[in-house]
């Protein structure tokens, strides 16, 4: 069972019971993440390689009558009330957009295939996942609010792996289908296009094992990390530059294209996942420079990303490290999404005796590094790290020592 923060909890409790005059009924808790290899490769229906971290997003919540929600965000102090049958009507932050979206498809997709409503809810939410750092805030909210609308509702799926109360009814809904509508609903509700990597790692993330997840067929395995004596450091460049989004629709722009024009000798092929190294090499002439570049990193990305698996199960962390490497090179001189600041925290890390492997980590153009890190060089990493850092850009980094934690799960417990 996944191990929650007690103080966190306890906190969380008694700001729930001053608020609403009861203890809540549960409280979720679900993780961000970071990936460790396999960037940019999941809307070419390529492989990713992502971990659940030791950082959470928690809902406490009861179940109340009628159909309105009532929300506290603790570390915003803002509050949010909607109605679920009319919360467009209502005037609420920007955070209850994930909310409202994934009630809405819950009562769509899933609720009223089993001939059940959708209940009101009284929530406080609260978490330590860093907000704008790219390790996935947002899909933690979601994944949360998902699990706390059906644990309302006097549901929970079926295969959480942990125990359930006596009078909790198990649906029968795979963690990969719950994702997809968190992803649904922060794709259509928020309006943000993400991908599916970040639902599906926040449910399934599983202690000190990361995930090999097929963005084609969902299909996953849970690959031990066999990581004794190495923590997972992740550094915050603090920059987020409005040019991922723009720049982030042009890869995937650039991506189609080479397929398109690749159909001309391999018509079955439909995206980049189909196009091994050895195929690209005899068309990749025919392709535009730019275009040959996008398509180049893809493809050798999601050999690296199958490469890293391998690497990990015959207990080859060298390897595991050299491949991280290679990703961040790829990242920054083919597909070019880095930015000085995180090739500049690649580069100190990279340089550091200890330090197993470094890259960039999600979209680019901002966000963070993540770096494998010897536990007995981590105090040396985190002081080359600040001071290196700010001395060649003149901005602090936030540094995170995690631990690869458990995905989501509802904690029934909540009385002491």
């Amino acid at each position: 069972m996944m191990q929650t923060e007690p103080i966190f909890n306890d906190n969380l409790k008694n700001e729930f019971t001053t608020r609403f005059g009861s203890s809540p009924e549960f409280i979720v808790s679900a993780p961000g993440r970071v990936n460790l290899i396999g960037e940019h490769t999941d809307y070419n229906d390529g492989f990713v390689f992502p971990v659940a971290i030791d950082k959470y997003l928690h809902i406490a919540a009861s179940p109340r009558s009628g159909r309105q929600v009532h929300l506290y965000a603790l570390d915003m102090n803002e509050e949010a009330i909607f109605s679920l049958d009319a919360p467009d009507e209502s005037d609420t932050p920007a955070w209850c957009k994930y909310l409202k979206g994934v009630a809405h498809l819950l009562q769509e997709m899933v609720l009223s295939n089993i001939g059940q409503t959708l209940q009101g809810m009284s929530a406080v939410i609260t978490g330590n996942v860093p907000i704008g750092a790219g390790l996935s805030s947002s899909a933690a909210l979601e994944v949360a609010s998902a699990l706390a609308f059906l644990g309302v509702c006097g549901l929970e799926i079926s295969n959480t792996g942990v125990e359930t109360k006596a009078d909790i009814t198990l649906i029968e809904l795979p963690p990969t289908e719950l994702a997809a509508l968190c992803q649904r609903a922060e794709n259509e509700f928020v309006g943000v296009n993400c991908g599916i990597m970040d639902p599906t790692i926040s449910l399934l993330g599983k202690t000190d094992h990361a995930l090999f997840l097929d963005c084609r067929t969902l299909g996953y395995e849970q690959v031990p990390l066999n990581l004794t004596d190495i923590l997972l450091v992740i550094c915050n460049t603090n920059v987020k530059r409005e040019l991922a989004s723009s720049e982030y629709n042009k890869r995937r722009t650039e991506c189609e294209r080479g397929v398109e024009i690749m159909q001309q000798w391999m018509p079955s092929i439909t995206s980049l996942r189909d196009v091994s190294l050895e195929d690209f090499k005899k068309y990749e002439a025919e392709l535009p420079q730019i275009t040959q570049k996008r398509c180049r990193y893809v493809i050798e990305e999601n050999t690296r990303v199958q490469s890293a698996v391998s690497a990990l199960i015959a207990k080859d962390i060298s390897t595991f490290g050299t491949l991280m490497n290679e990703s961040h090179t790829g990242l920054r001189d083919a597909y070019e999404v880095s930015c000085d600041e995180l090739n500049v925290l690649t580069d100190i890390a990279q340089n550091i005796d200890g330090v197993i492997g470094a890259r960039m980590t999600g979209a680019g153009f901002g966000g963070c590094t993540v770096n494998l890190v010897y536990s007995d060089v981590v105090e040396t990493f985190q002081n080359r790290i600040m001071k290196e850092y700010t001395q060649r850009t003149g901005i602090e980094p936030d540094i995170y020592v995690c631990n690869v934690g458990d995905g989501a799960r509802i904690n029934w417990h909540t009385e002491s």
